[in-house]
C-alpha cells in the first residue's frame, strides 16, 4: 500500500514543472533617437563617466563630504535596510521549496468525567498521555506558485535595489547643489565685501573733496546710501547661506549645530556632460529599472493568482511515540501516519476570479507607471540640457556686460576725481557693475546646479548592471 501511494506522486512531480504567470518581456515603449534639445553642444559618450560622478566639479571639499552621504545619512539608511529586508524575504519565500520539518513532545495527566458520552465501562477514571512526534510536510509546486511567488519576491527586491540606487543618487545630487549654492553665495559674500571696501573708499573721498570745498553735502549723503545699501545686502546673504550649511550637515549625518564650512571665494569648474541618446536612460536611470522590476513582479502575481484556481497538493508525514507513561521507546508504542492531502475550495463567491482581475488590472498599472517613468526621465534630460544651453548662452552675455560695467564705474570714478562729472554718475554706473557682477554669479551658480540636475537625470554612475547581483544575493 506504501508503495502504491508512492507511485501516485510521480504524475504530480511531473506536473510541478507548470508555471501559470503570462511569458514576460518589459514593456516597449518609443523612445527617440536623440535629444532635441542637445544640439551639437555636447559630445555623446554615455557609458564614459561611471564613478563618483560629482568628482567633475574638480572641487577637493565637495570630493570630501560627498562619501558622508552613503556613511551617515540616515534617509539613505532606511532605504538600505528596505532593500535588506526585501532581499529576506527572497529567502522566505525560497523556504517554500523544501519541506517542512517539525517536532513536538506533550505530557499530561488527565482525568475522564464519569458521565462522558462513548465512555466505556473499563475506563480509568484517571489516566496520563504523553507523546513525542514529528511532522514533515512537502507542497508540490504542481502549478508554479511557489516559484511565482519567489520570482515576486526577486523582482520586489531588485526594484528595491534600484530604489536604493536612486536614493543614493538623489541625496548626492542634493548636497552637490546645496554645496555649490554655498559656494555661490561665498563669491557674492566676497564681491560685496570687495564693494563695501570700494564704497567705503568712495564715502572717504567725497568727505575729503567737501572739507576741500571742491564737493557738495549732497555727494557725502549719496556715498553714505550706497555704503548702507552695500552692506545690507551682504547681511541678507547670511541667512541663506547657514541655511545651506544647516542642509549640508544632515545630509552627512551631522548635527547642523556641530557643521561648519569655512567660506571660500573660489568657484568649481563647470563640467562638460556626456549625455548620450534617450535609449540609454532605460540603462542609467535607477527609476527606470526600479519600474520596470515592480512590473516583472506584478507579472508573477497574475500566476499566482492564477494558481489559486487549481488543487493544492501537499505530501505529509507524522511519526512518534505515545504511551500512558513515559515507556516512549517501544515499538508498540509508536505511531505514524504518511500520504498526501489535496485541497481545492469549490465556490468562493467569485472571490479568486476578483482577485486575479486585480493582479491583471494591477500589471497594467505598472506598464502604464513604467511609460510614464520613462516619459518623465526623457523631459527631465531634454529640460535641463535647454536650461544649459540657454545659461550658457546668458552666460556670456552677461559676462560681457559684468567687463563693460566695471570699465564704466572705473571710468566714472576717475572723471569724478578730476572734477569732470559728479558722484550721482559714480553711484548710476557702480550700482550697474555691482548689478552685473551679482547676476553673472548668479548665472555661473545655475549652471554648476543644472549641470547636477542633469546628471541626476541621466542616472549618475549608476548602471542597470548592478541588478544582477540583487539575484545572486
Amino acid at each position: 500500500m506504501k508503495y502504491r501511494a508512492l507511485s501516485a506522486l510521480a504524475p504530480a512531480l511531473v506536473l510541478a514543472a507548470c508555471d501559470l504567470a503570462p511569458a514576460y518581456r518589459p514593456p516597449v515603449i518609443a523612445v527617440p533617437v536623440h535629444y532635441k534639445e542637445a544640439g551639437d553642444w555636447q559630445l555623446a559618450a554615455p557609458r564614459d563617466d561611471h564613478g563618483p560622478w560629482w568628482q567633475v566639479f574638480r572641487d577637493p571639499k565637495l570630493d570630501e563630504l560627498e562619501p558622508q552621504v552613503e556613511a551617515a545619512n540616515q534617509d539613505l539608511a532606511a532605504a538600505r535596510a528596505n532593500y535588506l529586508q526585501a532581499r529576506d524575504f527572497v529567502a522566505e519565500a525560497q523556504a517554500a521549496l523544501y519541506p517542512h520539518i517539525g517536532t513536538e513532545a506533550t505530557f499530561s495527566d488527565n482525568r475522564q468525567s464519569n458521565n462522558r458520552p462513548t465512555r466505556g465501562a473499563n475506563e480509568p477514571d484517571y489516566y496520563g498521555a504523553n507523546t513525542i512526534d514529528g511532522q514533515a510536510s512537502y507542497e508540490v509546486d504542481l502549478w508554479g506558485r511557489i516559484r511565482d511567488n519567489i520570482a515576486a519576491h526577486k523582482a520586489d527586491a531588485q526594484a528595491s535595489l534600484a530604489d536604493l540606487a536612486a536614493a543614493r543618487l538623489s541625496l548626492q545630487a542634493e548636497l552637490a547643489r546645496d554645496y555649490l549654492g554655498l559656494r555661490g553665495l561665498d563669491r557674492e559674500i566676497k564681491l560685496l565685501r570687495d564693494t563695501v571696501a570700494a564704497y567705503s573708499d568712495a564715502l572717504k573721498l567725497t568727505q575729503e573733496r567737501l572739507s576741500g570745498k571742491i564737493g557738495a553735502p549732497i555727494d557725502v549723503a549719496r556715498a553714505e546710501v550706497q555704503l548702507d545699501t552695500a552692506r545690507a545686502q551682504l547681511a541678507d546673504l547670511s541667512g541663506p547661506r547657514a541655511l545651506f550649511e544647516h542642509a549640508i550637515a544632515t545630509l552627512i549625518g551631522r548635527p547642523a549645530s556641530t557643521f561648519t564650512l569655512a567660506p571660500t571665494g573660489r568657484g568649481g569648474a563647470l563640467p562638460t556632460i556626456p549625455h548620450g541618446v534617450p535609449s540609454t536612460l532605460l540603462e542609467r536611470r535607477p527609476d527606470i529599472a526600479a519600474a520596470e522590476r515592480e512590473t516583472a513582479a506584478a507579472n508573477e502575481s497574475i500566476g499566482i493568482a492564477r494558481a489559486a484556481f487549481f488543487p493544492r497538493f501537499t505530501i505529509n508525514l507524522f511519526a512518534g511515540e505515545q504511551d500512558t507513561g513515559f515507556n516512549l521507546v517501544n515499538l508498540g508504542n509508536s505511531l505514524w501516519s504518511v500520504g498526501p492531502s489535496i485541497s481545492l475550495p469549490l465556490f468562493d463567491a467569485g472571490r479568486r476570479q476578483a482577485h486575479l482581475a486585480a493582479t491583471e488590472a494591477a500589471y497594467l498599472q505598472t506598464v502604464a507607471q513604467y511609460r510614464a517613468t520613462v516619459l518623465k526621465a526623457i523631459q527631465e534630460v531634454e529640460d535641463n540640457l535647454a536650461l544649459l544651453r540657454s545659461l550658457r548662452i546668458e552666460a556670456a552675455d552677461v559676462d560681457a556686460s559684468a567687463v563693460s560695467a566695471q570699465r564704466a564705474s572705473n571710468l566714472a570714478l576717475t572723471s569724478y576725481k578730476e572734477g569732470g562729472s559728479n558722484f550721482l554718475d559714480v553711484i548710476i554706473a557702480q550700482t550697474a557693475a555691482l548689478d552685473a557682477q551679482r547676476a553673472a554669479l548668479l548665472v555661473s551658480t545655475r549652471r554648476m546646479q543644472t549641470s547636477v540636475a542633469l546628471i541626476l537625470a541621466l542616472g549618475g554612475d549608476w548602471s542597470v548592471d548592478e541588478l544582477a547581483a540583487a539575484s545572486d544575493q
